[in-house]
């Protein structure tokens, strides 16, 4: 019960609460009363014959790693009496009583099983918990019990046969440790193009996964979430970085600077995804997929990875840890992949990179107000070359941002599984520059984009669409400052709107571009 996941999510979250002082979701002493819960279910285990008392939920009763014994809800927290005699174990509360089954991953009447999935390929073995009952299994703080549906249960199973079957053939090593170091999923519902997951140190050997399309996109989610609990672990062991709760790193996997440790997570658990990606391409599995997956994670890791070993808060372990990543991801980049999908990867990366730059770069003022004033005096070229790489980066977004593009290039390179009735799925966020510029109808795309920011001159996706929309068709000066500063283009546009002849974004994007190095 000791190595149970949420026994150490639950010891985390009740050890906050005492040094606190505060109660947290529900009072203080259900969470302290937890501790006879844990009891309780070693002692099921054991098959000792034994007596205690756990904590009642809003009617729900929870052993841990076993299941729940479900009471009429009376919105109250209460206790419930747990006896073993002689192999057979019961809950009793309020006059009722709920019998465990023989076998207590099985469902009864009163009584939620904790279901599990077994799959093997091969020699290798792999058994998970969808544990969709304990209350320590979320991310922060206690959370209801989400019964998952029989048909559920039987898409997870199908999409971990899958997982699994890919993990073995062709990253036979990783299968090999897998199964030790992931137990546990927490199922959550299927979001398109997200494949949502997440996992916390406290809870070792668990991760919250939503239901993902396909086997591969849940063979790259257990993989990215495996690297993570793996480092998890070694940093209760090891110091790699010191203490520094600065955001001002850009990683492609999140929309918001992170903290050298998210960086650090971020760089082990996509080198191993890109691993994953990697293997299929050299197997010519779902090349257009893989393909793309693999020069696009291959290069935006390794971006990360290059800015962090040059990071001054690294300890000597941290950049040995470093240096062994680097010396099996270095390679890779320069195997060859198909131009498609090194094209795309490109495409995808720099669109990330300048949408992260528009929301989360502020130009110096000074600066700014430099070229506003140049522009207005009417000189054909900006006053000093822009040298914007040292600007701090500031965790409060300016605007939103839509992956839309990336997600219409997973779609058409088959990233994305099909519904049943044949239809694709909705694109958040995509409009009809979008769809243009995806299927390679530059012109009409640079049109359609030049009308988005007409209505709304500072939407961040906009901006940079039209800057991989004019880059698509060509070398330009637009294009160049769009890319690569379009924080300060929008800086600049924004005090010259009110004027008598306002510049259109484009025009200042041009007029900024000719110092942009290309």
């Amino acid at each position: 019960m000791l190595t149970n996941p949420y026994t150490g999510s639950w010891a985390g979250y009740t050890t906050r609460l005492l040094r606190n002082g505060i109660d947290g979701v529900g009072p203080l002493w259900v969470h302290l009363g937890h501790a006879h819960a844990i009891a309780a279910a070693a002692a099921i285990r054991a098959e000792l014959d034994f007596e205690t008392a756990i904590p009642v939920w809003h009617g729900s009763a929870m052993i841990p790693s076993l299941g729940m014994a479900r009471f009429p809800d009376d919105g109250t927290f209460s206790s419930a009496a747990v006896r073993g005699v002689n192999g057979r174990y019961s809950v009793s509360s309020a006059g009722t009583t709920v019998r465990l089954p023989d076998a207590p991953g099985s469902d009864a009447p009163g009584w939620w099983g904790i279901r599990r999935v077994r799959s093997q390929v091969g020699a290798h073995r792999f058994s998970l918990w969808l544990d969709d009952l304990d209350p320590y299994r979320g991310l922060y703080e206690p959370i209801p019990p989400e019964r998952l549906p029989g048909k559920d249960v039987a898409d997870w199973q199908r999409l971990i046969d899958e997982a699994c079957r890919l993990v073995a053939a062709h990253l036979p090593g990783l299968a090999r440790i897998m199964p030790v170091g992931l137990a546990s999923l927490v199922p959550k519902p299927r979001v398109f193009f997200r494949n949502p997951s997440a996992s916390t140190g406290e809870a070792f050997g668990s991760a919250v996964v939503g239901l993902p399309t396909d086997g591969a996109s849940l063979a790259e989610t257990l993989i990215h979430e495996f690297q993570h609990i793996v480092l998890g672990g070694l940093l209760h062991l090891v110091e790699l970085y010191e203490p520094d709760p600065r955001e001002r790193i850009y990683v492609a996997w999140r929309d918001d600077p992170r903290p050298v440790s998210g960086a650090l997570q971020g760089v082990y658990a996509f080198f191993g995804v890109t691993a994953f990606w990697r293997a299929l391409y050299q197997a010519d599995q779902s090349p257009r997929r893989s393909g793309f997956e693999f020069a696009y994670w291959r290069e935006r890791t390794w971006h990360t990875l290059r800015v962090l070993r040059a990071d001054s808060t690294l300890t000597d372990a941290g950049r040995r840890f470093l240096d062994n990543i680097a010396e099996r991801l270095g390679p890779w980049q320069g195997e060859p992949v198909s131009t498609e999908a090194s094209e795309l990867a490109m495409a995808a990366g720099r669109d990330h990179l300048a949408g992260w730059r528009a929301r989360h770069l502020r130009p110096d003022t000074s600066v700014v107000a430099e070229l506003a004033a140049a522009w207005l005096r009417g000189r054909p070229r900006p006053p000093a070359v822009i040298d914007a790489t040292s600007l701090p980066p500031t965790p409060v977004p300016d605007g939103s941002w839509s992956h839309a593009r990336t997600d219409l290039i997973r779609l058409a390179v088959g990233g994305t599984v099909m519904p049943t009735d044949g239809q694709p799925p909705a694109v958040p966020g995509a409009t009809a520059a979008d769809f243009a510029y995806v299927a390679g109808d530059f012109l009409l795309a640079v049109q359609g984009y030049r009308a988005e920011l007409t209505v709304d001159p500072d939407r961040p996706n906009s901006l940079v669409g039209l800057g991989l929309a004019l880059s698509a068709r060509g070398l330009h000066p637009a294009a160049r400052a769009l890319l690569h500063c379009p924080e300060l283009v929008r800086a600049v546009h924004r005090p010259l709107r009110s004027g008598p002849r306002p510049p259109t974004v484009e025009e200042i994007a041009s007029w900024i571009g000719q110092v942009v190095p290309g």
